[in-house]
C-alpha cells in the first residue's frame, strides 16, 4: 500500500503540471473599431479552438475610434487608441479574462493626430503609439493600476516621399518590438523609412536611434512582423504593395527577398494592410485591402526565410483592414472594415491555403483583432 501511494505521489505534480501547460480550448478576441458608423467601440468574443465558432461576450461603448488596440502580457490590461484627427488620444481598461468584461481607467493624449497603432512592452512600463497624420511616435508611461500618465518623450519624423498625395510628409505607422523587446521598430509611409530604436525600459526617455533603414522610394512602409525564430523580419509596403524579407540580428537588418503582392490580371488601386505568420513559422499572410479586397498566402523557406506565392483568397468582405491567427495556429480571422463584418478561414496545416468556415460575425467597421487566453 506504501509503495502505491509513493507511485501515485510520485506521478501527480506531473499530470498537474502537465494540465496547467495544456493550451486553453477558448480565447477571447478583442476587436477595435471605427465609431464613425453602427459601432459604439471595443468588443469581446469568446473563440473555440476545436471549432473556429465566435460567442459574444460584452463590449464597452463610448470609446471614441479605438481603431487599433493591444493587452497587456498578463492579460489584465487593454490600450487602445483613439483615432479623433488632432485630438488623438490612448485609452487604458481593465479586463476581467475569465468573464471578458472592461472597465474604463483613463484617457491621455497621443501628442500627435491620428493615432493608429499601439504597442505595450512585456513589463508594463510603457505603451508606444504611432501617430500618423502628423509622422510622430510617443512614449506613455504606465502606472501601477494600469491607467496611463503623459507622454514622457515625443520623436517627431521629418522628411517626405515622392508621392505628393500620400507623402506630402512623415505618416508613422506602426510600433513594434523586436522579440527580445531591446528594439522598437517603427515604420513611416510618408518618408519610406523602418527606423529601429534601442529601447531601455529604467531612463525617462527610453528610446534611441539605433538604426535606419529605407525602402523603394514611394512603397511607404506599413507593418511588420518577426519569424517565430527570431532570425527574419517581413516589412509590408502598404503603397507599393510588396513584401520586403531582412535577415535580423541584434537591431540590425540585411534584405534578403522583395516579393510583388499585385496580382497582373487585376484592375484598380492595391493598398496592402497586415501581415502574419502561423506560430509554426510555415506560413505567412497578407492582405491586400483596396479594390483587391484579399488575402495572400505564401509558404516560408525554413532555410533562409524567403517567401514562394501560394494562393489570393477573397475575404467576403471589402477592405481587409486587419486579421489574426489563433494561438493554435488552425484559423485565420479577417475584419473586413468597410464590408462591416468578421470573417473565420480554417488553415490547411499541409499547404497554408484557406476554407470559409461559415462561421462569422456582423460587426460595423472593425479595424484591429487581438486574441488573450480565456481562464
Amino acid at each position: 500500500m506504501k509503495k502505491f501511494l509513493l507511485i501515485i505521489s510520485l506521478l501527480f505534480p506531473v499530470f498537474t503540471y502537465a494540465q496547467k501547460d495544456k493550451a486553453p480550448a477558448t480565447y477571447d478576441l478583442v476587436i477595435g473599431t471605427y465609431t464613425k458608423g453602427t459601432s459604439k467601440g471595443i468588443y469581446v468574443y469568446r473563440f473555440y479552438t476545436e471549432t473556429g465558432k465566435l460567442a459574444y461576450l460584452s463590449q464597452i461603448d463610448n470609446v471614441s475610434n479605438p481603431s487599433y488596440l493591444c493587452i497587456s502580457k498578463d492579460n489584465r490590461f487593454i490600450y487602445a487608441v483613439n483615432e479623433d484627427g488632432k485630438n488623438g488620444g490612448v485609452s487604458a481598461f481593465t479586463f476581467d479574462p475569465h468573464i471578458g468584461t472592461m472597465k474604463f481607467l483613463n484617457r491621455q493624449s497621443s501628442a500627435g493626430a491620428d493615432p493608429c497603432y499601439i504597442s505595450v512592452d512585456e513589463d508594463r512600463k510603457n505603451v508606444f503609439v504611432a501617430n500618423y497624420s502628423s509622422g510622430s511616435l510617443a512614449v506613455l508611461p504606465i502606472n501601477k493600476d494600469g491607467s496611463l500618465q503623459a507622454p514622457s518623450q515625443v520623436i517627431q519624423d521629418q522628411g517626405k516621399g515622392p508621392d505628393a498625395a500620400r507623402q506630402e510628409g512623415p505618416h508613422v505607422h506602426m510600433a513594434y518590438f523586436s522579440p527580445d523587446e531591446k528594439y522598437l521598430l517603427y515604420t513611416d509611409l510618408g518618408t519610406d523609412k523602418l527606423n529601429i530604436m534601442r529601447y531601455r525600459s529604467s531612463k525617462p526617455q527610453p528610446l534611441t536611434l539605433e538604426n535606419t533603414v529605407s525602402v523603394k522610394p514611394g512603397n511607404g512602409p506599413r507593418h511588420m512582423t518577426f519569424s517565430p525564430d527570431r532570425k527574419y523580419l517581413y516589412l509590408l509596403q502598404e503603397m507599393g504593395s510588396a513584401i520586403n524579407v531582412y535577415a535580423y540580428s541584434g537591431g540590425k537588418v540585411k534584405e534578403l527577398q522583395t516579393v510583388s503582392m499585385r496580382d497582373p490580371k487585376a484592375k484598380g488601386t492595391n493598398g496592402a494592410a497586415a501581415i502574419h505568420m502561423t506560430p509554426d513559422g510555415h506560413f505567412l499572410y497578407a492582405t491586400d485591402r483596396l479594390d483587391a479586397s484579399s488575402i495572400l498566402v505564401y509558404s516560408v523557406n525554413p532555410e533562409n526565410g524567403q517567401l514562394t506565392f501560394m494562393e489570393r483568397h477573397t475575404t467576403y468582405g471589402q477592405n481587409p483592414r486587419d486579421f489574426t491567427i489563433d494561438p493554435t495556429g488552425k484559423f485565420l480571422i479577417v475584419a473586413n472594415q468597410d464590408g462591416n463584418n468578421v470573417v473565420v478561414f480554417r488553415i490547411n496545416p499541409g499547404t497554408g491555403t484557406l476554407t470559409t468556415t461559415g462561421s462569422g460575425i456582423q460587426l460595423g467597421n472593425p479595424v484591429c483583432l487581438k486574441f488573450t487566453p480565456a481562464e
